[in-house]
């Protein structure tokens, strides 16, 4: 490999700020900020949306039915699809 090409490679604590938690992840992300974590002085890298707080992963996910567009689609074409008969 060059030398000197590749960023560098560090432990990185990324603060999902909607749920509150941290996360220490290795990375190559660049940042100014820092923050001292159980001892630790990390680099420091604010996000909306992680594992923690994101609806699919809490399972807070509302589904939407898809029955409207389906049914909109029979009822234009005169074709239930829906009712098992697929030919």
């Amino acid at each position: 490999m060059k030398p000197n090409i590749h960023p560098k490679y560090q432990q990185v604590a990324f603060h999902d700020t909607a749920a509150d938690t941290f996360f220490i992840v290795g990375s190559t992300i660049k940042t100014d900020r820092t923050i001292e974590l159980e001892g630790k002085t990390y680099p420091y890298v604010p996000v909306d949306v992680s594992i923690a707080s994101h609806p699919f992963y809490t399972g807070k996910q509302k589904v939407a039915a898809s029955d409207g567009q389906v049914a909109k689609f029979e009822r234009r074409f005169n074709v239930p699809f829906s009712k098992g008969n697929k030919s």
